[in-house]
C-alpha cells in the first residue's frame, strides 16, 4: 500500500507507547503525516488497567506503571494540562509530584491516541528502506513508503527490526535491557488493615491499594509488583504459583488475609526499562530514530520526554 507524501514530510512510529504517542503529537503539530502502529489490541502498554467483575463485585486496577512524576517543566506543563481536562489527578500518597490518569493509568495513554489514529492490532514483523524511504510489514500488508522510521519500544524488542539496518543501535539497546516483573492483582470483599501504601520488603517491590487512588471505584483492590531480582528468577513460573507466592509475601507484612475473590497475576517481560541517559537517539544518514524510557529512566515522565526530544530533533 503505498502512501502519498506530503511537504512536510512522513513518519512511521511503532509503537503507541507514551514515547511514541508523544512524538506523533509533536510531529503532528508540526505539519508531519505521521501513522501509528502498535501490537496491542488498544491504548495502555506498560500503563495497563482493567476493570475485572468477581461474585458480584466489581474491582479497578492499574497493573502497569502505578503512578507517575512531573518534574521537568515542559511535563509538569503538560500534566497540569490532563489535570485541566479531567484525564490526570494529584495522588499526595505517593509523593508531592505523583500523578495518576483519571480514572486509569490507561486512560492518558487513549486520551493522547485519540486524535493521532493508531493502527492497534498491527505487529510489525518487518521493515526495510530503498530509494523510496522506509516500508513496514505487518500481517496484512505492507505500509509506506515513509521519510523517517521511529522505533518507540522497549529496547529488548528493538533488535528484531533493527539488526540489519543500524548494528550500532542494537548494541546500545543489548547495553540496557529490560527488567521482567511479575504483577498480581487481588480483589477483597473486606478493607484490609493496612496503609495505602507499603514499604518494599523481597519479594514484593511495591504493593498498593488501587481503590485508594483517586477516580477510582469498586472494591478493595490490590496490585503487587515483584521485585526485578524475584520476577527475574521466576519468570517461566506458571501465574498460580506467582500469585500464591506474592499473596503469602503480603500476607507476611499486614497479617492474616481473607481469601481474595479475585486473584490473578500478569507477567510483564519487559517492564522497568535500562538508562541509557542519551534522550533519544537519531540516524540521519539512514532517517532512522528511536525514542523510550530506556533511553533516559525508567520513568513515564522520561519516556514522554524521549518522545518530544526525537520529534524536535528531526523536525531541527
Amino acid at each position: 500500500m503505498t502512501r502519498e507524501r506530503d511537504m512536510a514530510g512522513s513518519a512511521a512510529i511503532v509503537g503507541a507507547g507514551m514515547a511514541g504517542l508523544s512524538c506523533a503529537t509533536r510531529l503532528a503539530e508540526a505539519g508531519w503525516r505521521v501513522a501509528l502502529f502498535d501490537k496491542g489490541r488498544g491504548p495502555g502498554g506498560r500503563m495497563a488497567s482493567k476493570v475485572v467483575t468477581a461474585q458480584g463485585l466489581c474491582f479497578a486496577f492499574d497493573y502497569g506503571a502505578q503512578y507517575l512524576t512531573a518534574r521537568d517543566p515542559a511535563f509538569v506543563a503538560q500534566v497540569r494540562d490532563w489535570e485541566r481536562q479531567g484525564v490526570a489527578a494529584r495522588w499526595p500518597a505517593a509523593g508531592e509530584d505523583g500523578w495518576v490518569g483519571m480514572p486509569g493509568m490507561n486512560t492518558l495513554v487513549a486520551h493522547i491516541a485519540e486524535p493521532l489514529g493508531v493502527a492497534w492490532s498491527t505487529h510489525i514483523r518487518a521493515i526495510r528502506r530503498d530509494h523510496d524511504g522506509w516500508w513496514l510489514s505487518h500481517d496484512e500488508r505492507t505500509e509506506g513508503p515513509f521519510d523517517i522510521l521511529v522505533l518507540a519500544i522497549p529496547a529488548d524488542q528493538v533488535p528484531a527490526l533493527a539488526a540489519e539496518h543500524d548494528p550500532a543501535l542494537v548494541e546500545l539497546t543489548e547495553a540496557h535491557p529490560s527488567e521482567p516483573c511479575w504483577t498480581v492483582l487481588l480483589g477483597f470483599e473486606t478493607r484490609l488493615s493496612a496503609p495505602d501504601i507499603l514499604s518494599a520488603a523481597d519479594p514484593i517491590d511495591w504493593a498498593a491499594r488501587n481503590s485508594a487512588k483517586p477516580g477510582r471505584e469498586g472494591g478493595e483492590a490490590w496490585t503487587i509488583h515483584a521485585t526485578p531480582d524475584w520476577s527475574r528468577r521466576h519468570v517461566e513460573s506458571d501465574r498460580t504459583s506467582v500469585t500464591a507466592s506474592l499473596l503469602r509475601a503480603l500476607e507476611e507484612q499486614v497479617g492474616t488475609l481473607p481469601v481474595p475473590v479475585h486473584a490473578t497475576a500478569h507477567r510483564w517481560r519487559y517492564a522497568r526499562s535500562g538508562k541509557a541517559g542519551i534522550g533519544a537517539y537519531h540516524r540521519p544518514d539512514i532517517a532512522l530514530a528511536a525514542c523510550g524510557d530506556w533511553l533516559i529512566a525508567p520513568r513515564v515522565e522520561s519516556a514522554w520526554l524521549s518522545g518530544r526530544q526525537a520529534a524536535d530533533t528531526l523536525i531541527g
